[in-house]
């Protein structure tokens, strides 16, 4: 998915070639025999950018753009090589009704909620995804929306709609709220731009990477109708789509309209054995920060200076990771280690219109999501007479 010329931070050859052709057509008509030869090829390093350069100019990416199209832009949760990304935007670019632009997290960012990357530099990278202008970001997927809608990295004004997914597992109840794949789709709608959210509901013991490829050709009629709708005006307002789709797509039972359920999994936190070697535990986290950090650096400067940098990385961390809290050497200090592990609880709701019941059911589950949380009226009326209450003993 990958092209070497991306791995070098460069952008993609097709288009350099498509901006040269740009740009010699703005200066006036067509080239002579003469000028053809001396134009560089693709393949010239003197027609690459520089290496320095983290993101390539916002209107060299765009060059493809077509105009007459609406603009679609994809996001997800599950990083920028996930099948469920990839088999998505195939399907856009195949179809060719819109045009369709990338910016996904590197990594898998499922549980994510709705965090962005604050007092950090992010890394953006340009990459092809089946031919179209695609984006991995060092971030959230609310970093990635947020990026994307500001006009610093495209120059299109506003997308149509932002499509977030597909995700692996499903995203149901209280999911919703640790969910990296709704928050791409909710930071949208944050900035006034329609969205939809998208997740299959994998099962590891069942399902398959072919089951992305059938997730998407389920929901294409929704989402096609979507785009044909917000161009109308037809499409619901103050709310984004959830779609779940079933661990079966193709015999899903058909589209259901849902509600948002109380649905959660078990937060499980089991103890790890401290025999392991604490300060290598300790160096781990700052290790792999340290080799995202390495990867950037090859593209943006020498290996020299790459491993100046490690060096003096390395040795901070060393000092860090050596000090109590109190910035005294504490040799005895102990260290806990706990693994998070999420298991599923028997549900009680019964309600057959509730998200995570019509996906068990087999139905396509439709949930509206609102960025209002309205509280229930006994829910409302018991908070008013506590506080009146509780203001008369203050008094």
């Amino acid at each position: 998915m990958t092209t070497s010329a991306v791995k070098n931070n460069f952008l993609p050859p097709g288009l350099v070639s498509n901006l040269q052709e740009v740009l010699l057509n703005r200066k006036g008509g067509a080239q002579n025999d003469k000028d053809q030869q001396s134009k560089p090829k693709d393949d010239d390093p003197s027609t690459q950018p520089s290496s320095s350069d983290s993101v390539p100019d916002a209107s060299a990416a765009d060059a493809d753009t077509d105009s007459t199209k609406p603009v679609v832009l994809v996001t997800n949760a599950d990083g920028i090589e996930s099948p469920g990304l990839t088999c998505l935007v195939s399907a856009l670019v195949r179809e060719g009704l819109c045009d369709v632009n990338i910016c996904a997290p590197q990594s898998d960012k499922s549980v994510a909620g709705h965090s962005f990357t604050l007092k950090e530099t992010i890394a953006v990278t340009p990459t092809d995804v089946h031919g179209a202008t695609a984006y991995e970001v060092s971030g959230t997927p609310v970093d990635c929306v947020s990026l994307a809608l500001s006009g610093a990295l495209f120059s299109w004004s506003k997308p149509v709609l932002v499509i977030s997914g597909i995700n692996r597992g499903s995203s149901c109840g209280h999911h919703m709220f640790y969910s990296g794949v709704v928050a791409g789709a909710r930071e949208a709608l944050f900035n006034g731009v329609p969205s939809i959210s998208i997740s299959l509901d994998w099962r590891h013991d069942e399902s398959q990477e072919s089951d992305f490829k059938d997730a998407v050709s389920v929901c294409l009629p929704l989402i096609n109708a979507a785009i044909r709708d917000i161009e109308k005006g037809a499409f619901p307002k103050g709310c984004l789509l959830h779609i779940g789709v079933p661990k079966s797509p193709l015999t899903n039972k058909g589209f259901k309209l849902t509600k948002q359920s109380l649905w959660s999994s078990k937060l499980c936190w089991q103890a790890k054995s401290s025999t392991r070697n604490l300060a290598a535990g300790r160096f781990l986290p700052n290790q792999q920060s340290l080799g995202m950090q390495l990867a950037q650096l090859g593209r943006d400067a020498s290996a020299a200076g790459a491993a100046r940098k490690l060096a003096t990385q390395r040795k901070n961390i060393e000092v860090v990771e050596s000090v109590g809290i109190a910035g005294k050497s504490d040799p005895d200090r102990r260290v806990k280690y706990f693994r998070l592990e999420l298991l599923d609880k028997k549900q009680e709701e019964e309600d057959e219109d509730l998200d995570f019941r019509a996906l068990e059911d087999g139905f396509v589950a439709v949930t509206p999501v609102s960025l209002v949380t309205h509280v229930e009226t006994d829910v409302h009326t018991a908070a008013s007479e506590w506080i009146s209450s509780a203001l008369e003993v203050e008094q």
